[in-house]
């Protein structure tokens, strides 16, 4: 089991407002490394990605916070392409940039991330069937949001969590 004063120790220097881009990115992936070692499933119960990222007693606001910033990184996020290889689609990132994307906490336990501004070209077809790519961007948010949940039969969900797609001019 690993001291929970290293882990402390790395949330503090991710968190600290002078630590340079590199070193948290340092931080966050040692810490990833701890939490996926110490997490053991128990019965059917599942964790996502992320949930011990923000700490087994934080709230919704907190968690919030985090899926907003975790959206923010994925719409900057660009993987360098090495000549000859594919490059990786990121449905967050290849959506059109005047979407706005607002992550809030309308309920006692419910998160719900709003996309406002959605082009009708590109959302949804002549039928207003949605489109393969909103599709895609909603899944991606979905799971954005998921990695910070938790389910199982004997303890239930941590939060419960929706998407909803605004288009431009509602």
């Amino acid at each position: 089991m690993v001291a929970a004063s290293r882990i402390q120790r790395l949330r503090s220097l991710i968190e600290h407002p002078r630590t340079g881009a590199a070193e948290r990115a340092a931080a966050q992936r040692m810490l990833d490394r701890i939490v996926a070692t110490s997490v053991r499933p128990v019965g059917d119960r599942s964790y996502g990605d992320r949930y011990q990222r923000v700490g087994r007693h934080a709230g919704l606001s907190r968690i919030a916070d985090m899926i907003r910033e975790d959206i923010a990184l994925a719409r900057v996020f660009a993987e360098a392409v090495v000549a000859g290889e594919l490059a990786t689609r990121n449905a967050v990132r290849d959506a059109p940039a005047s979407l706005t994307y607002t992550v809030d906490t309308p309920f006692d336990a419910g998160i719900r991330i709003t996309v406002a501004g959605v082009p009708r070209a590109w959302g949804w077809d002549e039928i207003g069937v949605e489109s393969e790519a909103l599709r895609q961007l909603r899944s991606e948010l979905t799971d954005i949001m998921n990695a910070y949940n938790r389910d199982g039969t004997d303890i239930g969900q941590r939060f419960h969590g929706r998407v909803e797609v605004r288009a431009a001019g509602e």
